[in-house]
């Protein structure tokens, strides 16, 4: 590099530092440069040509090696450190360093790093050319990469030369761009809100649309209702003439005495019957209404989603035939709401109709697992924690109030039962699962094993009878193979199962993995659907019809699923679990479970809240805490308001839903 070569100055000292840089040297003041080193000597370094000069050190813009381009000239570059030159000084010889690194080397060495000439220290100089070049290349790097308002600011930072005429024109023309940016941020804003506005009026619309068909659906089943009042009117005033009509005729064939005699006192007994007969209807009516104000939200959702659904049915049902369908009387979902609301206004609270213990003096706490009816009602079974199945007559039951009663049927097991299964069409035979993972088929009737399975390897939470094929249990077995017929490998713990009452192919798996696993057995290699949406894990599955399945789970909620459309229908809360397995039961319109609270809470299918609850409030001695026991398990008799359960102390109720 001939124009930062060697060349000493004249009675020169050595500057150890080149920020405060003096005025640049002229020629006259330097003496006539030494020769260059041959190439010889520099076999790292080659001298560039001079006009190469400004091209390399433009683009050494930063202070790291790493960022420069791979074409840029080494020479820029330290030989000690390998990083851009900082503070530069130059050798004897015609070598540049950074000042730090040349001088640390000699203190070391009296060479140069480069030829290995001797060198001392005051041997090198700064070089103010080299360091003046590299300054502006970094600055003209760092506004190569900055926005334009940086690289103004970096100019006018610099001290560039402008005159008041120029910035003038500058301001305007800044003026002028940031009026035009104003203008282009507020249309921006506007057409936002332009199109917020729409979209807020078309979604309004929509609604209005919805309202005004509903309001068109509610004047429709208005007017129902009000022909059809009219017409139980018109048909209790034809029953009282006909009444009337036979009381004259009665009254001719009798004398006048005898009327008196004959009717006289029975006529003020039907009097008063009539008025307390009155009032009670009326004080019926009168709660019947309260619970509907009580939920009426979830009533409302229910009465509107059913209506459009069946108006929708409607309208396709128009489509496909090409005129309109002629509707009389009552339209299906209004008849369906009706439905739905008859069987939920009509119970309000559960009533105990019957109860007993089933522990005995050693076993003071005697937690019931499981109950479940047999298969024509007449006979349940309970079984838990004693290691012990007992069978009891439901009507000896209700009918003899005795605090213990005597199960007809009683079976030992070597270890603790957790669940049950009356097979649907054998009524002798009944399959329990314990803690050791053995499943066992019982017949009542001669009190012994039929069939025993010992393939799970860990305790076997739940087990079920194929309703269709009465032979099938799960884990798929067969009660006439020792052996099990299909296995589903699931990764978390199964807590539940239970077949799909109409086809012995479609099984629900509540799991520990906070889902429901919905299988077709003719395929197990993937389920055909996973219900998601409990917190924790499912602990019980049931099902309430061929497509609706309730499911119960430890965060406290119950569900309702349609596996069918594979959506959730409603979820259900009121109850307390979040630890114990409470117990759930179903029939066609009602939900049962029990809670850590030691109470029993029924659903209505169709309304999120409780629609009624008992608590077993006698059940704490003196000196327990009321919480300290739990529901434990609970049993519909089929299609009755009559239902079964126990508590975690053995006590065992049964309850009926009452107006």
């Amino acid at each position: 590099m001939s124009l930062m070569g060697g060349g000493s100055l004249g009675g020169g000292v050595i500057v150890p530092s080149a920020k405060s840089e003096p005025p640049e040297p002229s020629l006259e003041r330097l003496g006539s440069p030494p020769p260059p080193p041959p190439v010889a000597q520099e076999p790292q370094l080659e001298a560039p040509a001079p006009n190469s000069v400004v091209a390399v050190v433009a683009e050494a813009g930063t202070t790291k090696a790493s960022d420069l381009d791979t074409g840029v000239d080494k020479d820029v570059l330290c030989p000690i450190c390998m990083q851009i030159i900082k503070d530069a000084f130059l050798t004897a010889c015609g070598h540049n360093f950074c000042y730090m690194c040349i001088a640390t080397h000699l203190q070391n060495k009296n060479d140069c790093p480069c030829c290995a000439q001797y060198l001392t220290t005051s041997q090198i100089f700064p070089n103010f050319l080299l360091n003046k070049m590299l300054m502006k290349a970094s600055a003209c790097q760092v506004a190569k990469g900055a926005s334009p308002v940086e690289q103004i600011r970096l100019a006018f930072q610099q001290g560039c030369d402008v005159s008041v005429k120029e910035l003038d024109s500058l301001l305007t023309l800044l003026k002028d761009k940031k009026k035009r940016m104003e203008q282009e941020e507020a249309e921006s804003n506007l057409q936002i809100m332009h199109d917020f506005l729409h979209c807020l009026r078309r979604q309004k619309l929509e609604e209005l649309n919805e309202i005004q068909n509903d309001l068109q659906y509610i004047k429709e089943d208005i007017n129902a209702v009000e022909r059809h009042r009219i017409e139980l009117h018109r048909a209790r005033e034809r029953c009282s003439v006909k009444l009337r009509m036979v009381g004259d005729d009665f009254n001719v064939k009798t004398s006048l005495m005898d009327k008196r005699s004959i009717m006289n006192i029975p006529d003020v007994h039907e009097r008063k019957d009539t008025c307390s007969g009155s009032d009670s209807q009326v004080g019926i009516s009168v709660a019947r209404k309260r619970r509907v104000h009580t939920q009426f939200n979830d009533l409302q959702e229910c009465y509107l989603q059913k209506r459009r659904h069946w108006a929708k049915q409607v309208q396709k049902q128009e489509e496909r035939e090409g005129n309109p369908v002629k509707r009389e009387g009552y339209h299906a979902g209004l008849k369906d709401f009706q439905s739905l609301l008859t069987s939920f206004t009509r119970y309000s609270r559960l009533r105990a109709i019957a109860g007993l213990r089933n522990g005995d003096i050693f076993h003071s706490a005697d937690i019931i697992s499981s109950i479940e009816f047999d298969r024509d009602d007449e006979l349940f079974a309970t079984a838990g924690v004693s290691r012990r199945i007992k069978v009891f007559e439901f009507a000896s039951v209700v009918n003899e109030q005795a605090d213990v009663q005597c199960p007809v049927v009683e079976m030992s097991t070597r270890s603790k039962l957790s669940c049950l299964s009356w097979n649907k069409y054998t009524k002798s035979h009944i399959a329990s699962s314990d803690y050791e993972g053995i499943v066992t088929v019982w017949d009542v009737t001669t009190r012994q094993s039929v069939m025993e399975y010992e393939e799970h390897e860990k305790r076997a939470w739940s087990l079920d009878f194929s309703r269709t094929d009465p032979t099938m249990l799960v884990k798929i077995w067969c009660t006439r193979q020792e052996a099990s017929v299909l296995n589903i490998d699931m990764k978390a713990n199964i807590c539940s199962v239970k077949y799909n009452p109409g086809s012995s192919f479609h099984v629900a798996v509540g799991s520990a993995d906070h889902h429901i696993h919905y299988y077709d057995l003719r395929n197990i290699s993937q389920p055909l659907h996973i219900f998601s949406g409990h917190r924790k894990a499912v602990s019980y599955v049931k099902f309430l019809s061929n497509h609706e399945l309730a499911s119960a789970s430890t965060d406290s909620t119950l569900r309702l699923w349609d596996v069918k459309q594979n959506i959730p229908l409603r979820t259900f809360r009121g109850h307390v679990n979040e630890k114990n397995f409470v117990g759930l039961t179903v029939n066609s319109e009602y939900i049962a479970c029990g809670s850590e609270t030691n109470e029993v809470f029924v659903y209505h299918k169709a309304i999120s809240r409780p629609a009624a609850w008992h608590g077993f409030n006698t059940d704490a001695t003196e000196g327990e805490e009321p919480g300290s026991y739990f529901t434990s398990a609970v049993c519909w008799k089929n299609d009755s308001p009559t239902m079964i359960t126990a508590n975690s102390r053995g006590t065992i109720k049964v309850l009926v839903l009452a107006e």
